[in-house]
Protein backbone atom coordinates (compact mmCIF):
# COMPACT_ATOMS: atom_id res chain seq x y z
CA UNK A 1 0.00 0.00 0.00
CA UNK A 2 3.01 2.37 0.50
CA UNK A 3 3.81 2.10 -3.05
CA UNK A 4 0.58 3.64 -4.24
CA UNK A 5 1.00 6.94 -2.37
CA UNK A 6 4.66 7.20 -3.39
CA UNK A 7 3.56 6.59 -7.44
CA UNK A 8 0.72 9.15 -7.32
CA UNK A 9 3.25 11.72 -5.61
CA UNK A 10 5.93 11.46 -8.36
CA UNK A 11 3.03 11.43 -10.56
CA UNK A 12 1.87 14.32 -9.09
CA UNK A 13 4.89 15.88 -8.70
CA UNK A 14 6.01 15.65 -12.17
CA UNK A 15 2.86 17.57 -13.31
CA UNK A 16 3.65 20.17 -11.48
CA UNK A 17 7.04 20.55 -12.15
CA UNK A 18 6.71 20.54 -15.49
CA UNK A 19 8.01 23.97 -17.18
CA UNK A 20 5.97 26.03 -19.47
CA UNK A 21 7.42 27.49 -22.33
CA UNK A 22 7.83 31.51 -21.48
CA UNK A 23 6.46 33.91 -23.57
CA UNK A 24 8.50 37.54 -24.09
CA UNK A 25 6.29 39.85 -22.55
CA UNK A 26 5.60 42.80 -24.76
CA UNK A 27 7.98 46.09 -24.41
CA UNK A 28 6.55 49.26 -22.78
CA UNK A 29 6.64 51.31 -25.90
CA UNK A 30 6.22 49.40 -29.16
CA UNK A 31 6.40 50.19 -32.64
CA UNK A 32 3.33 49.34 -34.34
CA UNK A 33 3.92 50.80 -37.91
CA UNK A 34 6.24 52.36 -40.56
CA UNK A 35 5.09 54.10 -43.55
CA UNK A 36 8.25 54.43 -44.98
CA UNK A 37 7.20 55.77 -48.82
CA UNK A 38 4.57 58.49 -48.69
CA UNK A 39 2.11 58.77 -51.27
CA UNK A 40 3.48 60.72 -54.51
CA UNK A 41 6.23 61.99 -55.97
CA UNK A 42 9.51 62.35 -53.48
CA UNK A 43 9.83 66.16 -54.02
CA UNK A 44 10.59 66.91 -50.40
CA UNK A 45 7.58 68.83 -49.83
CA UNK A 46 6.43 69.29 -46.45
CA UNK A 47 3.53 66.99 -46.91
CA UNK A 48 5.14 64.51 -48.86
CA UNK A 49 7.92 64.50 -45.74
CA UNK A 50 4.61 64.28 -43.15
CA UNK A 51 3.25 61.32 -45.64
CA UNK A 52 5.79 58.84 -43.86
CA UNK A 53 5.74 58.31 -40.19
CA UNK A 54 6.31 55.83 -37.39
CA UNK A 55 3.13 54.89 -35.21
CA UNK A 56 4.54 53.74 -31.50
CA UNK A 57 2.44 52.68 -28.33
CA UNK A 58 2.15 52.18 -25.04
CA UNK A 59 1.24 48.64 -23.90
CA UNK A 60 1.57 49.59 -20.39
CA UNK A 61 -1.71 50.76 -17.91
CA UNK A 62 -0.21 53.77 -17.35
CA UNK A 63 1.28 56.85 -19.07
CA UNK A 64 4.74 57.14 -19.99
CA UNK A 65 6.84 60.24 -20.15
CA UNK A 66 8.62 59.69 -23.22
CA UNK A 67 11.11 62.84 -22.62
CA UNK A 68 14.35 61.81 -23.64
CA UNK A 69 12.97 58.63 -25.52
CA UNK A 70 14.53 58.34 -29.26
CA UNK A 71 13.51 56.66 -32.69
CA UNK A 72 16.48 56.60 -34.84
CA UNK A 73 16.66 54.55 -38.47
CA UNK A 74 19.94 52.25 -38.84
CA UNK A 75 21.53 55.52 -40.42
CA UNK A 76 21.54 56.67 -37.35
CA UNK A 77 19.25 59.61 -38.12
CA UNK A 78 17.63 60.41 -34.44
CA UNK A 79 14.60 62.15 -33.15
CA UNK A 80 14.50 62.32 -29.05
CA UNK A 81 10.94 63.27 -27.23
CA UNK A 82 10.76 66.59 -25.44
CA UNK A 83 9.82 67.13 -21.97
CA UNK A 84 6.12 67.31 -22.61
CA UNK A 85 5.83 64.09 -24.42
CA UNK A 86 3.07 61.95 -22.57
CA UNK A 87 2.17 58.65 -24.11
CA UNK A 88 -1.32 57.52 -22.24
CA UNK A 89 -1.75 54.36 -21.16
CA UNK A 90 -2.40 52.05 -24.30
CA UNK A 91 -2.19 55.14 -26.18
CA UNK A 92 -0.56 55.65 -29.55
CA UNK A 93 1.56 58.29 -31.25
CA UNK A 94 2.72 59.43 -34.39
CA UNK A 95 5.85 60.42 -35.18
CA UNK A 96 5.95 61.86 -39.09
CA UNK A 97 9.35 63.29 -40.47
CA UNK A 98 8.56 66.88 -41.29
CA UNK A 99 6.90 69.92 -39.67
CA UNK A 100 4.20 70.80 -38.09
CA UNK A 101 2.33 71.60 -34.64
CA UNK A 102 3.03 68.84 -32.09
CA UNK A 103 0.05 67.35 -29.98
CA UNK A 104 -0.84 64.63 -28.38
CA UNK A 105 -1.32 62.15 -30.64
CA UNK A 106 1.46 63.45 -33.77
CA UNK A 107 4.70 64.89 -33.04
CA UNK A 108 7.15 66.73 -35.84
CA UNK A 109 10.43 65.25 -36.33
CA UNK A 110 10.74 68.78 -38.25
CA UNK A 111 13.51 67.25 -40.92
CA UNK A 112 14.06 68.89 -44.50
CA UNK A 113 15.10 65.02 -45.73
CA UNK A 114 13.28 61.79 -45.56
CA UNK A 115 14.33 59.73 -43.05
CA UNK A 116 12.57 56.52 -44.14
CA UNK A 117 14.70 54.11 -46.88
CA UNK A 118 12.24 53.00 -49.51
CA UNK A 119 13.36 49.42 -49.76
CA UNK A 120 14.53 48.86 -46.75
CA UNK A 121 15.65 50.27 -42.89
CA UNK A 122 15.28 49.60 -39.25
CA UNK A 123 13.37 51.83 -37.01
CA UNK A 124 14.51 51.40 -32.98
CA UNK A 125 12.62 52.73 -29.54
CA UNK A 126 15.35 53.72 -27.60
CA UNK A 127 14.80 54.38 -23.50
CA UNK A 128 17.23 57.94 -22.37
CA UNK A 129 19.66 55.68 -21.04
CA UNK A 130 20.27 53.95 -24.82
CA UNK A 131 19.07 51.20 -24.00
CA UNK A 132 16.86 49.00 -26.69
CA UNK A 133 12.97 48.69 -26.20
CA UNK A 134 11.78 47.56 -29.70
CA UNK A 135 12.73 47.46 -33.20
CA UNK A 136 11.17 46.97 -36.56
CA UNK A 137 12.52 46.43 -39.72
CA UNK A 138 11.66 45.93 -43.38
CA UNK A 139 13.03 44.79 -46.51
CA UNK A 140 10.39 45.21 -49.18
CA UNK A 141 10.46 46.54 -53.02
CA UNK A 142 6.39 47.17 -52.55
CA UNK A 143 6.25 50.95 -51.58
CA UNK A 144 3.52 50.84 -48.52
CA UNK A 145 3.54 50.94 -45.02
CA UNK A 146 5.35 48.09 -42.66
CA UNK A 147 3.17 46.77 -39.70
CA UNK A 148 5.52 45.86 -37.34
CA UNK A 149 2.54 43.86 -34.76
Amino acid sequence: MRLIPLAIAAAVAATTLTATPAFAAAPAVQIVKVYYDSPGSDRRSNSSLNGEYVVIQNTTRKAIVLEGWQVRDKTGYTYEFGPDVILGAKKRITLRSGSGGDGTSTVYWGRKQYVWNNDKDTAYVRKPDGKLVDSCSYNSTRYDDKNCL
